[in-house]
């Protein structure tokens, strides 16, 4: 246990499995074997079965479990503490957390509590003789910057920039509970109001069509909206028009909205700052619609249609509804 590369997990996404976690896992499972150490998977609170499947295809020594009323609702005081009893029980060499908003909140401070360094907005990690080197995203992601860490470490990692190796290392990973007394814990912050989001999430979609400022006023954002009912998909937004209320912060991609991985996505009138590209960039496919040929989009897409994206739009929609 001591040393080991583990995964810690502290939310319940897609079908019960932590966000980002076969990504993230298979890091994990490359950088445990170069340290000669076991990778393991801490889970925090509710445990769906699809943990014991995914570990046991992944390369998971132990799945260490840790429960307690206070976790039920995952709140950020209840898992720090948590974290911080795990870190002292089992002395992980390296903890890895998938970089999610609450994870923004726990990694500094769990790290502090157990004396150990942090990182976060990690894309890439490799292994050194005395500790590691992480790659991570700065300035709002225009740059890369890469952290020499000796010692113990919590590290974010932004999950989508990274690319899970299709093959499996097949184990029969140890369940083991972990005892936990977190009674006396008090939350910091109280919700007041949940924000409740009904029907498909964009980071989950598989088809994207998001606008830009070349869209030129509110109103014509109906024209992305068009094309991605016609190609049975969603609408997403880049964050100046989301910032100017032409749609809501549930469609924004890119640093500070979502990041999404869609089979397809059409990029209409972005001109292709990095910010935004860090949202998208993993798609499998990218169709840029700009009127400026020079524009920084068309680096990363396959496909390029140089034109008004006003004009193009409505033409792709007419196919699309034709085909």
């Amino acid at each position: 246990m001591a040393n080991a590369v583990v995964f810690c997990s502290f939310d319940r996404g897609k079908d019960g499995l932590p966000a980002g976690a076969e990504e993230v896992l298979t890091l994990g499972r490359k950088l445990a074997a170069e340290r000669g150490v076991d990778l393991d998977w801490v889970v925090l609170g509710p445990m769906s079965e699809a943990v014991a499947a995914t570990a046991s295809k992944l390369g998971v020594a132990h799945i260490d479990h840790m429960d307690d009323p206070a976790l039920a609702e995952l709140r950020p005081e209840a898992v720090i503490a948590a974290v911080h009893v795990y870190c002292r029980q089992a002395s992980p060499g390296l903890v890895l957390m998938t970089q999610t908003f609450d994870a923004r909140l726990v990694a500094p401070r769990a790290a502090a509590r157990n004396g150990a360094g942090v990182v976060m907005n990690a894309v890439g990690i490799a292994s050194k003789s005395d500790g590691i080197t992480v790659t991570a995203t700065a300035y709002g992601g225009d740059t890369r910057v890469e952290y020499d860490v000796a010692g113990p470490a919590v590290v974010g990692v932004v999950a989508d920039s990274l690319l899970a190796e299709a093959a499996a290392v097949p184990s029969a990973p140890e369940s083991r509970s972990i005892a936990v007394d977190l009674a006396g814990v008090q939350e910091r912050v109280r919700v007041v109001q949940k924000a409740v989001t009904e029907g498909p999430r964009l980071e989950e979609a598989q088809i994207i069509v998001a606008g830009g400022r070349g869209l030129q006023e509110a109103q014509n954002y109906r024209l992305v909206e068009d094309l991605a009912a016609a190609l049975g998909g969603m609408a997403g937004a880049s964050r100046p028009i989301v910032d100017d209320g032409w749609t809501d912060s549930s469609h924004q991609v890119g640093l500070t909205g979502k990041i999404t991985r869609p089979v397809l996505y059409i990029a209409a009138g972005i001109s292709g700052a990095s910010q935004h590209m860090v949202g998208c960039t993993a798609a499998k496919t990218l169709v840029a619609i700009n009127k400026d040929p020079g524009a920084a989009i068309f680096k990363y897409a396959q496909y390029g249609i140089v034109g008004d994206c006003l004009e193009v739009l409505p033409e792709l929609t007419k196919a699309v509804k034709g085909a």
